[in-house]
């Protein structure tokens, strides 16, 4: 099976959800094992132990399972929990990287009575991958052609009984043939301030860094509602906390690592805040259009509208409209920038209507 490949040469955001090569090792050490351990997604958890708990009654597999949601919340954490909970192994892979059917059935014939087959990024199956997987989530079976032509011939091989665990961060690109044979499905949502404070002192506590209320809640509140982010900012807290200060993350010390990574106190770093005044300064506040928008930053438009643009877009920075992207008083407010009178007719116009 190929492997994706990462532009090295490409900068990465530290505020970006999207994991990094430094992410893998630290990540499989912060992982909480159990549902216990696990922060946050409560009416999630509060579900999946019903289901978990229903099936180990039955002695069955549990049934296949969705989770869908942005980046970095734990859909990889949480798949290895439920294996771990109903004691079966689990084998992880990727949609890119499943790139013809014979992969599939490899992957599906050295799987375990009960195992748990985790694919990430399931959105982006091939449509041939697709049509082997449909009788292997509904029978328990692989239907293969031999041969071509006349003499062709189908051979149906039969499989254990297995839980299918498909990771999304794009739910609606999801063919609906496929959603449908999914028994559960869950939506992980972004994590509160406190929930990413917890999680803050959890990590801490592991890496036997020193880190005090304050320094968790400054750090929690500048990372976009992700786990991830929460973690990765962490880690460079304690390295200025290290260098500069007494090795343990304070309030001062967290604050004075975030300025010095250029991220604001609502964890806009400088992309962000330079989408935003581009279209206030060289569009007036908009609507631009996101192609114009992307070429005028020097950034991909994939880069702004998957990255950028939802988290600006919760805090109600910034809007779309049917004419292109427009800024909202609240991100003239976070700038320190003034707000044109006409602006701000059309704004109290737009909140009316």
């Amino acid at each position: 099976m190929a492997l994706e490949t990462v532009n090295v040469n490409e900068p990465r955001r530290i505020v970006d959800p999207e994991p990094e090569p430094e992410d893998f090792d630290s990540e499989a050490t912060l992982r909480p094992q159990t549902l216990e351990d696990y922060v946050g997604q409560d009416k999630v958890k509060e579900n999946l132990k019903i289901y978990l708990k229903a099936a180990q009654m039955r002695g069955e597999p549990l049934d296949h399972l969705l989770l869908y949601g942005p980046p970095g919340l734990g859909k990889t954490t949480l798949a290895c929990i439920v294996a771990k909970e109903m004691g079966v192994q689990i084998r992880i892979t990727s949609g890119p990287a499943i790139e013809k059917p014979g992969d599939l059935a490899a992957l599906l014939t050295n799987l375990q009575e009960g195992d748990v087959l985790f694919i990430d990024e399931i959105h982006r199956l091939s449509r041939q991958v697709e049509e082997v997987l449909y009788p292997a989530l509904e029978d328990y079976a692989l239907d293969i052609m031999i041969g071509k032509g006349p003499s062709a011939q189908s051979i149906r091989i039969n499989l254990p009984r297995f839980t299918l665990i498909g990771a999304t961060t794009r739910a609606g690109q999801l063919s609906s043939p496929l959603r449908d044979r999914f028994g559960v499905l869950l939506k992980l949502e972004l994590y509160t301030p406190d929930e990413l404070a917890k999680i803050v002192r959890r990590s801490a506590s592991i890496l036997g860094i020193g880190c005090d209320i304050g320094g968790s809640e400054q750090i929690a509140k500048c990372s976009r509602g992700t786990p991830r982010v929460a973690n990765r900012l962490l880690k460079r807290a304690r390295d200025f906390a290290m260098v500069i200060g007494d090795g343990n993350i304070t309030w001062d010390t967290a604050d004075i690592a975030l300025m010095r990574m250029d991220i604001d106190a609502m964890g806009l770093d400088e992309l962000d805040r330079s989408l935003l005044r581009a279209i206030i300064e060289m569009y007036n506040g908009g609507p631009v259009g996101l192609e114009t928008l992307a070429a005028a930053l020097g950034e991909e438009s994939v880069t702004l509208e998957d990255v950028c643009e939802p988290y600006l877009m919760q805090l109600g920075y910034l809007t779309r409209t049917p004419r292109g992207r427009c800024v909202t008083k609240y991100a003239y407010e976070h700038l320190k920038i003034n707000m044109p009178t006409s602006e701000k007719t059309e704004t109290s116009q737009q909140t009316m209507f």
